[in-house]
């Protein structure tokens, strides 16, 4: 028996796109003489398609596609996700489901039980859970299907559910399973969906196929990285990430499991490659090409314009050069060589003479105040209109360059700095922003040595300094690392040896520019948890404020 993975790149709502792919897959996968071709969890209307499940009309078009896939499947089997009715008066209205089509027919159909309800999925909102199991058979071999979530109740400490699914399909005995799936990326997430599906392989000893999403919807950006297991415990065929395959696998040399193929995992390659993934596809999904962003010379910007030259193309990203009268010359030496290294369009704008305007306008209104973030953020604000205004004229994205160590602490201007219509870095902390640019230069110097050497400095002032308002980077980004991602309280932190009131005053800064975050661009998630859908905090609340 012959099996074809597919993994591809789907759209939320883009029903006559993700069918026209998925036809061109079962073309291919017939050419294989493949006997099933699999696509992914909810394929047909893409995935997390969210409160489009509410529409009647959306649940319609994507049975359309069900119906189409059915005509094309007499010679060989399909294996799709897709949301479907569920015909009871109780519980939700859908089913999160894996349909098997063969011969015209919907030969099986298999129901999602462990419904994800955490971070940034939301399943349980719209699906009802499963509560039978059923294999069937297809040319002599037992199948079970599971669906994404149903295979990672294993090997787990704390497991989040009380059943299992596996557990009751390989009562019945499978040869195989297929599990379609709907898995984003992490940079830390390939290793542990590796590790479960090693778990599955020694609990029940048979082979697995496992087909994932790849692209970006929005913020989540999904890595592909399909895999097909051996019952050995060996990774037969780990796919790339971040690429659209279609493989085909016969069955029998699987079950012998004498290869073993992984992709590469480091760090630095994988968020590379997400961003500029998901910035490919957030432009392209919305319909635009060209972006622009304002250049400083300090390394977010220009890490940003890096990764959006390499997934738009350099032609398509504009620069512009905001220098005031507090910018240093070698800052504006250092953008302009980034942008003649990337071969991008760059303008220089000074902003001295509207700030000044600005100022003129607001001078008798700050009488007997003295200088302070008020006059250095007009200088932002100042940037942030002209950057909006030629973003408005010649139809550019602007993106916001702000890392995750500003967002956190709220070290950023709103409607200054902070505006864009996509963050690319906020979640990167600002050490990880030092490593991605020297991973990018790599292969020669792109961005100069200088922006990655020099202190960081917003320039907002004369001999301005980050390290003014923040504590160095590498202190910063820890104390935020426990906080955010593992959720410790500042009695914890503190115990690992930082200052109780430097640890004390970030975990309040966190908190007190909530608000900010709440108005700031989607932000492109590469870490467990990223400011945007997968972290929901009040922002009128007392904790640590």
């Amino acid at each position: 028996m012959k099996i074809t993975v597919a993994q591809l790149n789907y759209h939320i709502g883009n029903f006559e796109g993700n069918l026209n792919k998925m036809l061109h897959a079962v073309e291919k996968a017939k050419k294989d003489n493949s006997d099933i071709v699999c696509f992914a969890e909810l394929a047909t209307c893409g995935y997390p398609p969210r409160d489009f499940l509410e529409f009647p009309d959306f649940i319609n078009r994507s049975n359309a596609c069900i119906e189409s896939l059915k005509q094309v499947s007499h010679d060989i089997a399909i294996v799709v996700g897709a949301p479907s009715i569920n015909p009871e008066p109780e519980g939700k209205d859908l089913f999160n489901s894996a349909y098997f089509l063969y011969g015209g027919e919907i030969l099986a159909i298999q129901h999602k039980s462990l419904l994800p309800t955490y971070d940034i999925f939301d399943e349980y909102r719209y699906f009802e859970p499963c509560r039978q199991y059923e294999t069937f058979v297809f040319k002599g071999k037992r199948i079970a299907m599971t669906v994404c979530e149903d295979i990672w109740n294993i090997g787990n400490e704390n497991p989040l559910y009380d059943i299992c699914p596996m557990d009751e399909l390989i009562k019945q005995g499978p040869d195989f399973m297929i599990n379609v799936s709907a898995s984003p990326f992490t940079y830390d997430h390939a290793n542990n969906r590796l590790d479960i599906l090693k778990e599955n392989i020694d609990r029940y000893q048979i082979p697995i196929f496992y087909v994932n999403h790849v692209g970006s919807q929005t913020q989540i950006i999904f890595d592909g990285g399909s895999v097909v297991m051996s019952p050995n415990g060996r990774v037969f065929h780990e796919l790339p990430y971040f690429t659209e395959e279609i493989i085909t696998y016969e069955l029998d040399e699987v079950q012998k499991g004498e290869q073993e193929i992984i992709q590469d995992k480091d760090k630095m390659h994988l968020i590379h490659d997400a961003i500029v993934l998901g910035l490919h596809d957030y432009f392209g999904k919305l319909g635009f090409s060209k972006a622009i962003l304002g250049l400083s010379g300090g390394i977010d910007s220009a890490v940003t314009a890096v990764l959006a030259a390499r997934a738009l193309g350099p032609k398509n990203v504009r620069a512009v050069l905001m220098p005031s009268q507090f910018s240093s010359q070698h800052s504006i030496d250092d953008a302009i060589a980034l942008a003649e290294n990337l071969g991008i369009r760059y303008d220089i704008v000074p902003i001295q003479k509207p700030y000044e305007a600005f100022y003129g306008l607001l001078e008798s209104l700050f009488e007997g105040k003295p200088f302070n973030v008020a006059e250095e953020n007009i200088q932002a604000r100042s940037r942030g209109l002209i950057l909006m205004a030629l973003s408005n004229k010649h139809g550019n994205i602007l993106l916001n360059t702000t890392n995750k160590s500003e967002m956190a602490v709220g070290y950023g201007t709103l409607y200054g700095d902070l505006a864009g219509g996509l963050s690319v870095i906020a979640d990167v902390y600002k050490t990880d922003v030092f490593r991605l640019a020297r991973y990018m230069n790599k292969d020669g110097e792109v961005i100069p040595e200088n922006t990655i050497t020099k202190p960081p400095s917003a320039e907002l002032r004369h001999d301005q300094k980050d390290s003014d308002s923040l504590p160095d980077y590498d202190i910063l980004d820890e104390i935020l690392y426990e906080y955010i991602e593992n959720r410790k309280g500042p009695k914890a932190i503190i115990k690992m040896g930082h200052d109780e009131a430097l640890v004390r005053r970030i975990l309040r800064l966190v908190n007190i520019n909530e608000f900010k975050r709440y108005q700031t661009a989607p932000v492109l998630r590469v870490s467990n948890k990223a400011f945007g859908m997968g972290r929901r905090m009040p922002i009128v609340a007392k904790y640590l404020n």
